[in-house]
Formats: structure tokens, sequence, C-alpha cells
């Protein structure tokens, strides 16, 4: 803890004269990063850097800023490429009912930007999950065979 600044003293001069007896103690020696440049030194400086710099450090996506209404739109363009992965039926049905469920409780009462969002159809949803599992569980095309050649191509030079 700091001693109190004495009176009569500039605030500027007492930070200085602390700064230098820390110096001379041997405080600052052997810090991480010492003799390391600033990150983004020399580069001009963005708008809300902080912001971008703690999304990237704590390994968020930037939707996660993101107004409800505008989170939930992106949802459900996910939706089909999300359901594509799920292993059953019950499943998708399963993840779709609870983005409606959300996307309802929203409607119910709204907050933030005024987006137009519907709830996904769960059928056409469901009814393109099966179509792209039959197109992946179907055998593959034999290939076609080479004919064999003739017996008697093989005299011929």
């Amino acid at each position: 803890m700091t001693e109190r600044k004495p009176p009569g003293t500039t605030f500027e001069s007492w930070v200085d004269r602390q700064i230098r007896t820390a110096q001379e103690r041997g405080d600052f020696d052997d810090l991480p990063g010492a003799g390391k440049p600033l990150p983004g030194a020399g580069q001009p400086v963005e708008e809300q850097w902080w912001v971008k710099d703690y999304l990237r450090r704590e390994g968020l996506s930037g939707e996660a800023l993101l107004p409800t209404p505008l989170r939930l739109r992106k949802e459900v363009e996910r939706l089909a490429e999300t359901a594509h992965e799920l292993p059953s039926e019950q499943a998708v049905r399963e993840v779709a009912g609870d983005l409606n469920r959300r996307i309802v409780e929203h409607l119910r009462a709204p907050t933030g930007p005024q987006v137009a969002i519907a709830p996904a159809d769960v059928d056409a949803l469901l009814a393109s999950w099966r179509a792209a599992r039959s197109r992946a569980s179907a055998p593959p095309e034999p290939a076609p065979e080479e004919p064999k050649p003739r017996w008697w191509r093989r005299f011929r030079r």
C-alpha cells in the first residue's frame, strides 16, 4: 500500500517520485512480457477494440452480443445444417421444438429491435433431413466394368 500524497506537492510529481523509487527497488524487473512489443502497436485504433479483444480471449463469437431476435433468426437460418448432423428424427424434433419454444417466448414478450421472425417448419425440416439420410445411406452405384479384350486381339501387334 502506498502512502498518502503529502499536502503541498503536486499529484504529478508525487506519482513520478513513486515510480522512480519502485524502479530503483527493482519492482518492475522480470515482469511477464518485458522487452516484447505491445500488441497492436503502430496499427490504427479500432472502435470498441476492447470488446473484440475480450471475445477473442474468451473464445466467444460475436453472436453472443446480438439482440435476441437477431440471434433467433440466425439460428433459424442454420437449423437445416444443424439438423443434417443429428442422428435421429427424435433429435431433430427436439432441436426444432426447443428453437420454436424460444421464438414463441420472444414473440410473447419482445425485447430489442423489431425483426420479423417465425417459428421453424418442423415438417419441412424433417422432410429435408429424411431426404439427406436416404441419399447418404443409398449404396453407391457400381462402376461399369471394362469389357475383356477378345482372345484373338492378344496375337495382333
